[in-house]
């Protein structure tokens, strides 16, 4: 009976603690920022000197991002990346793969130049801000969002809010709740979740066009949770799919740049 008892006790520290320490632990597993000192900063810049730095103050907090110039009234990207992504190492990418268009590439709190800590909240604010001040000082005479898989959230969230030319989703998901089910099914997760960008529910609404790029054997967020979204999207739509590409293997498929400049070109086809 003590023994019975004791197991008892075992397994109900278990399943009280368990979903604490996931609660916790969440912006942890959620958010792998990538700082950028000055030092690293600066050789970016003289990498590239086609590139300059923006900073924005938010809530007492200084965000960064770069700017990839074209000419004057080009169009925008805004550009969310990944959770673990440094989003410098887009620049090159972006010079060589969309000649002619301007590039703001966000990095997140705690990322890059920015302050702060990442959270879903402050994503969505910052890319708003992102967008309004980008509209006011570049006048571009298109804007576009581009999100890549935990930056897809954002850029829908944008889309939501603003009026797009387009929108660009690589790896994207339905919702972060459906992800998080997927891993800790044995978790509550509708309760624990602080980071929700619950795209689905918002898809319904957005008209602007979307590209949707799914990775055919995404380890990560499988495509189905992309399909998800791009079915629940109002505006016109088109989808790509990459066989045999992974979570972090699309830009090296040839319909990656060629499907992303085909859409930037005609987002409305």
């Amino acid at each position: 009976m003590e023994l019975l008892l004791s197991v008892a006790k075992v397994v109900l520290g278990v399943v009280v603690s368990l979903p604490l320490v996931v609660y916790f632990l969440q912006d942890r597993l959620l958010f792998h920022p990538y700082p950028l000192h000055e030092t690293q900063r600066a050789e970016i810049r003289k990498r590239f000197p086609a590139v300059e730095e923006v900073f924005l103050e938010a809530e007492n907090q200084r965000i960064h991002a770069w700017h990839v110039k074209a000419a004057p009234g080009a169009p925008l990207i805004l550009y969310f990346g990944g959770n673990a992504e440094d989003v410098s190492g887009m620049i090159e990418d972006a010079l060589g793969q969309a000649p002619g268009i301007s590039w703001l590439l966000v990095s997140y709190r705690g990322y890059g130049g920015s302050e702060g800590s990442p959270s879903a909240a402050s994503l969505t604010a910052d890319a708003l801000r992102w967008h309004d001040h980008a509209v006011r000082e570049f006048k571009p005479r298109q804007v576009f969002a581009f999100g890549r898989s935990l930056g897809s959230g954002a850029a829908v969230q944008l889309a939501a809010e603003r009026p797009l030319s387009g929108v660009v989703l690589v790896t994207p998901f339905d919702s972060l709740a459906s992800v998080a089910k997927r891993y800790y099914w044995y978790l509550p997760v509708d309760l624990l979740l602080k980071h929700r960008f619950d795209s689905v529910q918002l898809a319904p609404k957005i008209m602007s066009p979307l590209l949707c790029i799914a990775a055919e054997q995404d380890e990560v967020i499988p495509p189905e949770h992309a399909r998800r979204l791009y079915e629940a999207w109002a505006g016109p739509k088109q989808w790509v799919g990459l066989p045999g590409a992974g979570h972090n293997s699309t830009d090296t498929a040839p319909a990656f740049w060629r499907g992303i400049r085909q859409f930037l070109s005609n987002p409305g086809m």
